[in-house]
């Protein structure tokens, strides 16, 4: 059996992730030894959320690094669309929010990953090691007091004062450490797939299409991201059809031409996404934090899951680096945290679920059923609220600002 290797550190992050990668860097800009483990050995992987809202955008201003940042190849959205009735309709204008930067980013993920990175290795105080996947949290008189990992090197254990699960919805942080979860809403699925850009295309960074919105279209540059939105457990009765019924069930929904869909040649061509909103029914225990998609998944609507991670992010730097840094952290500081960003969580998730929901009363009416969700509707009547969506999507429910050092 080889030996454990053993590391300490202040902080160890789970996951590099938006929200691990941005603690890491805060942490380490404010001075704390931080240590971030990624069970992949890169970032290179398709379908991941790849918007970057306003409120991010100011945050990376905030640090001094937005114009590097947006050099970087990406495309700008200062709306977000739907197609309705034929026509298209704003859902949400970002032009009148009071940030340096009026629009949704869409770029790579990776991309995002990698420079946050770069950003955070000039501090000689920020560790990040790839293909480590934890497998259990070290505990003491009752605290949690780092983390285990298998590495391609060996067993590693790292001790801190503190472990952040920062490791998706599928956290293996919070599973270890028996961190209640809460669900709420029927789980959705989306088949993502890629289709080629062409001459004649809609004229959009994001919109969606079909009669229940159940479409999503993201210009990445030279080809489109496509989303195909179905109730969970139906994509196997969908695939025992056939690829040319599924492709005839995408046509009927989208807004580019048929015979693009020849392009999807097989459903390895797709890949599945399961969408559920749940949040932990306590982030914490003592020595231990939960942040982002590990204390909260969201629905896709709006892209807003990669926005909340990074303000949880942004909020945690602001109340734990001093403690962590003096050595002085409490429970009562990582209630804090969980307090300061409940608010905008449930807000949130309310507000997808008022979505979700009124699409389910929805069905009871068929001729409403193919028409659009009750918020567009909404929207197209009064488009003033366009505005209103573009502030809670663009910005959230709270949105946190970099805290000088």
């Amino acid at each position: 059996m080889s030996e454990t290797r053993e590391i300490q550190t202040t902080c160890v992050i789970a996951g590099a992730g938006p929200a691990g990668l941005m603690l890491g860097f805060l942490l380490a800009r404010a001075g704390v030894d931080v240590v971030v483990v990624e069970k992949h050995g890169d970032f290179l992987r398709d379908f991941r959320g790849d918007t970057i809202h306003p409120s991010t955008l100011e945050v990376m201003h905030e640090l001094g690094l937005a114009e590097e940042f947006l050099k970087l190849p990406h495309t700008q959205a200062p709306k977000l669309s739907a197609e309705m009735g034929g026509r298209t309709v704003t859902i949400a204008d970002f032009s009148r929010l009071p940030v340096r930067h009026r629009f949704i980013a869409f770029m790579p993920q990776w991309d995002f990953l990698n420079f946050l990175a770069s950003q955070a290795r000039h501090h000689p105080n920020f560790r990040l090691l790839m293909q480590v996947r934890v497998t259990g949290l070290l505990e003491e008189q009752g605290r949690i007091a780092g983390l285990v990992a298998e590495t391609p090197e060996g067993n590693l254990a790292i001790r801190s004062k503190l472990v952040v699960g920062a490791d998706g919805r599928n956290s293996a942080v919070r599973e270890r450490a028996g961190l209640t979860v809460e669900s709420f809403g029927v789980p959705s699925e989306v088949a993502w797939m890629k289709l080629s850009k062409q001459p004649g295309d809609p004229n959009e960074a994001m919109g969606h299409a079909g009669p229940r919105q159940g479409f999503v279209l993201i210009d990445r540059g030279d080809y489109w991201q496509c989303g195909y939105v179905v109730r969970k457990g139906t994509f196997a009765e969908i695939r025992e059809k056939g690829i040319e019924a599924f492709r005839h069930m995408v046509i009927a929904v989208s807004p580019l031409p048929a015979d693009r869909m020849q392009e999807i040649r097989s459903f390895d061509d797709t890949s599945l996404l399961t969408v559920r909103i749940d949040r932990l029914k306590q982030w914490w225990r003592p020595g231990l934090l939960c942040i982002g998609d590990a204390a909260h998944a969201m629905s896709p609507i709006g892209g807003v899951g990669v926005n909340l991670a990074i303000q949880d992010a942004v909020a945690t730097a602001n109340i734990l680096a001093a403690p962590l840094r003096e050595n002085r952290l409490s429970d009562a500081d990582l209630a804090a945290v969980e307090r300061r960003r409940s608010f905008p969580t449930r807000a949130t998730q309310k507000l997808q679920l008022m979505m979700r929901g009124s699409r389910r009363a929805d069905q009871a009416d068929e001729d409403k059923r193919k028409g659009p969700p009750a918020f567009i509707r909404g929207i197209a009547r009064f488009p003033l609220l366009a505005h209103l969506s573009g502030r809670l999507i663009g910005l959230g429910f709270r949105m946190e600002h970099v805290r000088p050092r």
